[in-house]
């Protein structure tokens, strides 16, 4: 019998607290992969992989553009974490994420679901490194 495997975003996978945003944005280790600025912070709280997206009010002036960025970077992620995901998960560690959309024009999917890709592979060596 063949199983189905889900892939989820879940409300427990995502950044929401404050407190814990704030101090990823102060102690966080960030680079950037145009058209993406990452800020990651490796957490001793084993709470698992958190991740938070953003898109700039400067570049995007419409609320619904803002909105359809944060939507496909958060699809794009869905589908593409789960490396990162079994990485963790087998090493035991936490990893809190955020990543800010810095391009200037309204991207295609595959645009994003590609550099998407680039950072989590990004993500996956420096976690190793940092082990």
């Amino acid at each position: 019998m063949q199983t189905t495997q889900r892939y989820q975003l879940k409300k427990e996978d995502r950044l929401k607290s404050r407190k814990a945003t704030d101090t990823l944005f102060k102690q966080g280790q960030s680079f950037s992969n145009f058209p993406f600025r990452v800020l990651w912070l490796s957490p001793n709280d084993g709470d698992g992989l958190k991740v938070g997206f953003s898109a700039s009010s400067k570049n995007f002036k419409k609320a619904v553009d803002r909105n359809r960025i944060k939507r496909l970077m958060r699809e794009a992620y869905r589908l593409q974490k789960k490396d990162l995901q079994m990485h963790l998960l087998s090493k035991q560690k936490s990893l809190r994420l955020f990543l800010i959309f810095t391009g200037k024009e309204l991207p295609d999917y595959e645009v994003i679901f590609e550099k998407t890709g680039a950072v989590l592979k990004r993500i996956l060596k420096l976690v190793n490194e940092d082990v």
